[in-house]
């Protein structure tokens, strides 16, 4: 039997995904007996009127129940306890990241990685085991709308409060001819530590994780001619008393898109004007370095199932006397200039 509604407000039909809210139907009496829930919607019965009110439901990228900001932190206690709270945890002890009397810029950027770091922290607010303070910043530096309204929705869901603030970074790079990610990246970086500093912190936190830092050392090894790595912690040089921190540093990025999936969640990949116009051209070429050894990582990691974490390892095992000459605080070293004291046969 099918059942015939009849809307109180004229409405023609009930749409699954955004309904109304507050629509009163009648149902014939013989088809009220067990509907108690349908689709999402609470329904309250007075007789044959059937007042139907949507839950404070949000469906996820995938089309599935979204779970809230509450839901989302009992997993990061729980389901992801091993693959991220306790990688943010250890690194956060390991390398001496957060100390009492600290007060923190949480950088947002719009990204799976910085959303899930302002998780994290406010996680480690909530244990209380020192006093620090956090403040959640993000940074338009010259979004579309629609990027600045998916930034705000993704941290009302997850229940960050933001503070954001305004820059015209992306209308100054955006004709640089050569290395415009590059001169955005350190412009993005001064204007996040001088509102950092505006607003009282001593350290700004940025959301690079593990497979950044190999990623890192494989390009400048491959590109730079150089062995270096990405640091979990620095000083400024150009903000005086300030640090950069990088508490995400031990998360594998694997385990963050799992995060991410599994809470359906969508944030931005890049919201650059300048790859939006490469990609709006079909301009194949312009695939970043990154990406390429992201895909060399993969292909040794088919012989070889350790390559990563050796990729890591090899910047914390240097031997200095094997190596031909290094830099220390800008200046070079060679292994002649101590030859003599070096020991004999490798």
């Amino acid at each position: 039997m099918t059942a015939r509604l009849f809307p109180l407000n004229n409405e023609t039909e009930l749409l699954r995904k955004r309904r109304p809210r507050g629509l009163r139907f009648f149902f014939e009496p013989d088809m009220m007996e067990g509907m108690e829930r349908a689709g999402g919607l609470a329904i309250r019965r007075r007789g044959n009127e059937v007042n139907m009110q949507q839950e404070d439901m949000r469906l996820g990228a995938d089309g599935r129940e979204a779970p809230d900001a509450a839901q989302i932190e009992q997993e990061l206690r729980k389901k992801y306890r091993k693959n991220i709270w306790c990688k943010f945890t250890k690194a956060v002890r390991e390398y001496e990241l957060v100390q009492a009397g600290d007060k923190i810029a949480v950088c947002i950027s719009g990204g799976k990685d910085s959303m899930l770091m302002a998780k994290l922290f406010q996680e480690l607010k909530r244990h209380n085991k020192f006093a620090f303070e956090v403040v959640f910043l993000v940074m338009d530096p010259g979004y579309s709308p629609a990027n600045r309204q998916q930034i705000e929705e993704n941290a009302a869901r997850l229940a960050v409060p933001v503070t954001i603030f305004e820059s015209d970074i992306f209308s100054s790079v955006f004709h640089i001819e050569n290395s415009p990610c590059y001169l955005c990246a350190r412009m993005r970086r001064g204007y996040l530590y001088s509102k950092a500093r505006e607003l009282g912190c001593n350290k700004i936190a940025l959301g690079h994780h593990y497979d950044d830092v190999i990623e890192t050392i494989l390009m400048g090894m491959l590109y730079g001619g150089q062995v270096q790595t990405m640091m979990p912690k620095l000083h400024s040089t150009n903000f005086e008393g300030m640090e950069l921190i990088r508490p995400m540093y031990l998360i594998r990025e694997e385990h963050i898109k799992a995060w991410r999936d599994n809470n359906g969640l969508c944030f931005l990949q890049c919201a650059c004007r300048f790859t939006e116009a490469c990609a709006a051209g079909g301009d194949k070429e312009t695939a970043s370095k990154r990406q390429e050894i992201k895909t060399l990582i993969r292909g040794l990691k088919k012989t070889n199932p350790f390559v990563e974490s050796n990729i890591f390892k090899s910047v914390e095992n240097v031997n200095l006397s094997t190596v031909i000459a290094y830099k220390q605080n800008g200046k070079k070293h060679h292994f002649l200039d101590r030859y003599d004291e070096l020991g004999g046969d490798e």
